[in-house]
């Protein structure tokens, strides 16, 4: 099986030349097409069977598949889910190809896939940080929306 990490210089260059045809708005149009058709579908499906515990059992299987480094914590009792990235392969492939350009936002696509899916089952992302992607690190958290 081929990893999606084998595509993460194609997915920049896509990323770049939506932006320079339909500017940010085409490429978060395009990033919210593939939440709502690929990410509903495998997400959603974990997370409707398992609530938050399924966003623990969906990127325990895809950040391990992609042979991230990070952690997870999982509250279920203070409806807290939270992701430690200390080593994003596909920043860190990026990086490594000084030869091209990243598309500025890369990493913004994490933010749009999921939020987007998981407010769809009652679960937010209340909280992220960002400014460390250039290390290829970030922090994102998932809770339970209140009613």
């Amino acid at each position: 099986m081929i990893s999606c990490t084998e595509f993460v210089l194609l997915y920049s260059e896509l990323f770049k030349f939506i932006d320079k045809k339909e500017g940010k708005d085409g490429v978060m149009k395009y990033w919210e097409y593939i939440s709502d058709t690929y990410v509903a579908d495998l997400l959603g499906k974990a997370v409707e069977k398992e609530g938050l515990k399924g966003c623990w059992d969906y990127w325990s299987k895809s950040l391990n598949e992609e042979a991230c480094d990070f952690k997870m914590t999982l509250d279920e009792e203070g409806n807290d889910f939270s992701i430690y990235m200390s080593g994003c392969p596909s920043k860190k492939l990026i990086n490594e190809h000084a030869y091209m350009q990243p598309y500025e936002d890369y990493c913004g696509h994490c933010a749009i896939l999921y939020d987007r899916v998981l407010r769809n089952y009652g679960i937010e992302m209340y909280d992220h940080d960002y400014s460390k992607v250039k290390d290829c690190k970030c922090v994102e958290h998932y809770r339970r929306m209140k009613k």
